[in-house]
Order: structure tokens, then sequence, then C-alpha cells
């Protein structure tokens, strides 16, 4: 498997590969919010998995979008991790593993200092990434339960940057912001269980 950016010409089956993911429709609302980050310029980075250099068959993504930290001192550019979608038939190969790892070296060589996203703690726990409201950092929406709210930092991460995350209004127009019940509800009773 090779990881690689992504091209204009794997448009069609990085939607096909996300809407299945997400087992969502081709026009749902994951595959509209990368379509919308690309529309307002703050999608930063796509990667994309294919089983070979020659293969055509795209089997997995990642997006790394623009965002801010709302600190005291500054409006602090970061990256937003989302989606991470694996085409179903060959969840549970690594693929995600090396979509992430890839993420995180992009972000780095961007000079992004932290990289944020919402998800489950612990897939992404194991990943690079860790709780960020211990960090001093705040959900952009209470509906994101508190332990999917995860940031890795990276080499550029300096002491200070803290406040509040700010997602671009792609993330808000397509209602990909946490949760909303009985999803939310049931994703906070097994949050509240792990402890």
């Amino acid at each position: 498997m090779r990881i690689r950016p992504a091209t204009p010409a794997d448009r069609p089956a990085v939607e096909a590969v996300v809407a299945s993911a997400f087992d969502e429709p081709r026009e749902g609302r994951v595959v509209q919010l990368l379509r919308r980050l690309d529309d307002s310029a703050a999608t930063r980075a796509d990667l994309v998995a294919v089983d070979a250099d020659d293969a055509p068959d795209v089997v997995g993504h990642v997006r790394l979008s623009r965002a801010w930290v709302d600190a005291r001192s500054a409006l602090v550019d970061v990256l937003v991790l989302s989606p991470l979608s694996v085409a179903p038939h060959r969840q549970g190969d690594g693929i995600g593993t090396r979509l992430v790892q890839a993420a995180l070296e992009m972000a780095a060589d961007l000079g992004a200092p932290a990289v944020f996203l919402e998800g489950g703690w612990d897939y992404y726990g194991k990943r690079g990434f860790q709780g960020a409201e211990p960090l001093g950092f705040e959900r952009p929406s209470l509906r994101i339960p508190a332990p999917a709210f995860q940031v890795a930092l990276l080499a550029a991460y300096k002491p200070g940057i803290a406040g509040r995350l700010v997602y671009p209004e792609a993330f808000w127009s397509t209602d990909t912001v946490g949760l909303r019940d009985p999803d939310l509800h049931r994703i906070e009773q097994r949050a509240a269980g792990r402890a």
C-alpha cells in the first residue's frame, strides 16, 4: 500500500470512499464537508491510500483543514484532521493508522503547532493524540464529547497556545461539528463508563 497526495482525478474515488466509510449517500454531509472545505480554500492537505503505484482504486483518505485556536495573545493557525476514511472492505488492515501517521508528518512539514480532531479516544489515543481539554483547549461545540476532543502537539507548538478551537465555516454549514441526540447521548454514556 502507498500513501500519496490526492490529485483532482482522485476526487470521485475519494468521495466514494468517504461516503461508504461513513455509511452515507454520495451526496451526504461528510462529502458536502469535503466540497465546502475545498470551495472555501480551507483544505491544507489531502492524502489517499492506494494498493500500489499504478492502482486506480483509492482505499483510504484523510484531510487536513485550516482552523484556529483563539488564544489570549493571538489567533493561532492550527489544523483539523477530518475526515479519516477507509473503504469498509479494507478496514482493519492498518490503512487508517498509516493515513493518520502520514497526516501528522504532513502537518509538521506545514509548520502547524497542533492537529485537532473529534473522534474515538480509544482509536486516536493510540495514534499520537491526547485529550485536548486537559491541555487548556476548549471544544468548538459542547456537542463534541470531551474525551473525543483530541489534539496532537507538534514540534512548532509553544507553551501558551491554548484557548477555544475555531472551525472553518464548512464544518458548521454542513452540521458536521459534534454529534446530535440520540448519538450524542449514547457516546456520552460510553465515555462516562470508561473511567
